[in-house]
């Protein structure tokens, strides 16, 4: 897999333009366990992102790309996840500094970039039932993954679904669905669901 920065502003472009959809679900699982406004933040910063990446010129770089994504995200709605997300891509992006084009080791890399920022802005981490709850794990499954991109993309997908169900019977210990304690208990992480639709999409946008 070799991905230049127009292809990578044409992939986020129809993987994000698919997030939308789901603001209603994602406003609804943090209306239980919090203040309820991570469907707007997914929706207004998918629309942000998407215009940002529009308004790039053609020959903006990898780096170009993401650091535009992660401001046009972390500005779009003044929530936590949004601030979280922008943070993490813009540690990403030095990840792509003077690269041409992304590949398996690449991805992997920004991926990591972005947990780690989460960890160390959030103070948080796997098991705390936030995002990182589905993308560490997901990201693990991608570094030890010998097959196809195709494949390796399944199997984080799968992997993070398996994650997602498991945060329902986790207490969350991080942000204001912390607040609610044990009754945040039967619900699923809002912002792990919001990843793993993410990958659900790409995989819609890569098999088009």
């Amino acid at each position: 897999m070799s991905v230049t920065s127009q292809e990578l502003r044409d992939i986020l472009t129809r993987t994000l333009n698919a997030l939308p959809a789901h603001a209603d679900e994602l406003r609804d699982l943090d209306a239980a366990l919090g203040d309820g406004d991570l469907g707007i933040t997914v929706q207004s910063g998918s629309v942000a992102v998407v215009k940002a990446l529009a308004a790039l010129p053609a020959e903006a770089a990898l780096n170009e790309t993401l650091l535009a994504a992660a401001k046009a995200f972390s500005t779009a709605n003044p929530s936590t996840f949004a601030a979280l997300i922008g943070g993490g891509l813009l540690a990403a992006a030095k990840t792509v500094n003077g690269k041409d084009a992304l590949n398996r080791d690449d991805v992997l890399a920004i991926g990591q970039a972005v947990a780690g920022r989460i960890i160390e802005r959030g103070k948080s981490q796997v098991g705390d039932k936030t995002v990182l709850d589905a993308l560490v794990p997901s990201l693990d499954v991608l570094a030890a993954s010998q097959g196809s991109t195709s494949d390796a993309l399944d199997a984080m997908i799968a992997k993070a679904d398996e994650q997602v169900n498991a945060t329902a019977a986790m207490q969350s210990r991080k942000g204001r669905a912390a607040w609610v304690q044990e009754r945040s208990i039967g619900h699923a992480d809002p912002g792990a669901t919001a990843y793993l639709r993410f990958l659900q999409a790409l995989r819609q946008t890569l098999s088009a």
